[in-house]
């Protein structure tokens, strides 16, 4: 079986979004906060707010997933995008894109 392309881990990453906000019934001011995050950081989140949907990539396809998720979420607004410039360096630590709602504190 060949390796999905990003565009369909990004079409699968927001419809599990879709999916997940619908089940916990998010209103239609909530919305789903994105970041890239290494290990440490992603149990951060996780022990913070819940639900949290992530999904594990190579650091050097992050931030192609991330900007692909972005424009397909409206709602999805995140400070992450301004900090991780790929034209820089790929961060070899980075290994997750994951979304959380600020709004619901675990």
């Amino acid at each position: 079986m060949a390796p999905k392309s990003v565009e369909a881990k990004a079409r699968e990453y927001v419809y599990d979004l879709d999916n997940c906000a619908s089940e916990y019934g998010f209103k239609n001011d909530e919305g789903w906060e994105l970041s890239l995050a290494t290990d440490k950081e992603k149990i951060a989140i996780e022990k913070k707010y819940y639900p949290t949907v992530s999904a594990k990539d190579m650091p050097e396809t992050l931030s192609e997933l991330f900007r692909l998720v972005k424009a397909k979420l409206v709602a999805a607004k995140s400070a992450m995008e301004g900090r991780f410039d790929t034209s820089n360096h790929v961060n070899n630590d980075l290994q997750y894109l994951i979304a959380y709602n600020p709004k619901r504190p675990r």
